[in-house]
């Protein structure tokens, strides 16, 4: 077990608990609020004799649902990969809020509820039909809760086989019912994130392919131009690759929705920066919304006038050769018109959602 920090809403620092193999299905756990991570901490012990590696969470004091909201969200944006998130008590609405703000398909595998404190029938219901995410709700998961008409309701606002009920069963015990949670989790676990190997099919969840192609080890580039005011934009981007040498071509793959998209579609040269491994803050604000991604920068135009970055890797200055549409992206095809390069330098690589660094032999 080892203790790592994630960045909350706000800059506060969160802990947790990593146990587990990192290479296993994670699940994160997410206590009621005014307790702490200890509480799950014999249920962590046992999802990782089942093959899952478990981050166990501390949630920042305060009783406000929406900075726990938000800390909720950062943490599942900086772990890489989608877990199971289970979550107790006043925990499950946090955990049910924050994946209810949009599909939060793009942040979990799963959710599970356990103990979620229903006091009003209406807002039951809503955030039974918000969670598009395979949910489970568990009643009496760490002690007995009896039924209520709000409860009810939540419970009935769920499709068929995602409620489960462990009052219903015959617990004589606290390790009984401690015991009936975890079975019911392993359960979830298995039919929604099972340890064998992930599988992808057209109509399948697109994360399913996005976790798929994270599976190729990538680097790490910024591509950049200038827009029509001649102000720098720039975003990051790891679809990258050689077309030809003789022409010398490259190309980048840009989402439509990418705020410089309506840039670099228009613009006559852009420079592609290949980052190297002290170049993952510049990673990370390149890639980070409503920030001024060249503040505090260093950079230079090349001989093209594209803003080219100090430090990099390789800095390429193109000229536009083509665009091609393609899905939700559209293709950028580049003629190296000039490179510069730094080969002693070490790449920043992509792997499974999370940067890397060369190993070798």
């Amino acid at each position: 077990m080892s203790l790592i920090e994630y960045k909350g809403f706000g800059g506060v620092v969160l802990a947790a608990d990593m146990l587990g193999d990192e290479n296993d299905p994670a699940v994160l756990l997410v206590p009621d609020i005014g307790q702490s991570r200890a509480n799950w901490r014999e249920v962590a012990e046992a999802l990782v004799l089942s093959g899952r590696r478990v981050v166990n969470l501390d949630l920042r004091d305060g009783t406000d649902l929406a900075p726990h909201i938000e800390d909720l969200r950062a943490v599942l944006a900086q772990m890489g990969s989608r877990p199971v998130v289970v979550a107790a008590g006043r925990g499950s609405w946090i955990a049910a809020h924050a994946l209810g703000l949009d599909d939060g398909t793009h942040l979990a595998a799963g959710l599970v509820l356990v103990d979620m404190p229903v006091d009003d029938v209406v807002i039951a219901s809503a955030a039974a039909t918000r969670l598009v995410l395979p949910t489970l709700a568990v009643r009496g998961g760490f002690s007995p809760a009896e039924a209520s008409a709000d409860s009810d309701a939540f419970f009935a606002a769920l499709p068929l086989g995602q409620s489960a009920d462990i009052n219903d069963c015959d617990l004589e015990l606290a390790s009984d019912r401690k015991e009936a949670l975890l079975g019911q989790l392993l359960e979830f676990l298995e039919r929604r994130q099972p340890r064998e190997a992930m599988e992808f099919k057209a109509g399948s969840d697109p994360r399913t392919l996005r976790d798929a192609m994270g599976c190729f080890a990538t680097g790490i580039t910024i591509v950049t131009a200038l827009d029509a005011e001649g102000t720098p934009v720039g975003l990051t981007a790891n679809s990258f690759t050689s077309v030809s040498l003789d022409p010398p071509l490259l190309l980048v793959c840009i989402a439509n929705t990418a705020g410089t998209a309506p840039t670099l579609r228009e613009a006559t040269h852009f420079g592609v920066n290949v980052l190297q491994i002290g170049q993952q803050p510049t990673s990370n604000r390149f890639a980070a919304r409503g920030e001024d991604r060249f503040a505090n920068q260093p950079w230079a135009p090349g001989h093209t006038g594209v803003p080219l970055l100090g430090s990099s890797l390789v800095s390429f200055e193109c000229q536009h050769e083509s665009l091609h549409e393609a899905g939700d992206h559209f293709i950028l095809v580049g003629r190296v018109v000039r490179a510069q390069f730094e080969p002693h330098r070490d790449p920043l690589l992509y792997f499974r959602g999370k940067y890397r660094r060369l190993h070798f032999a």
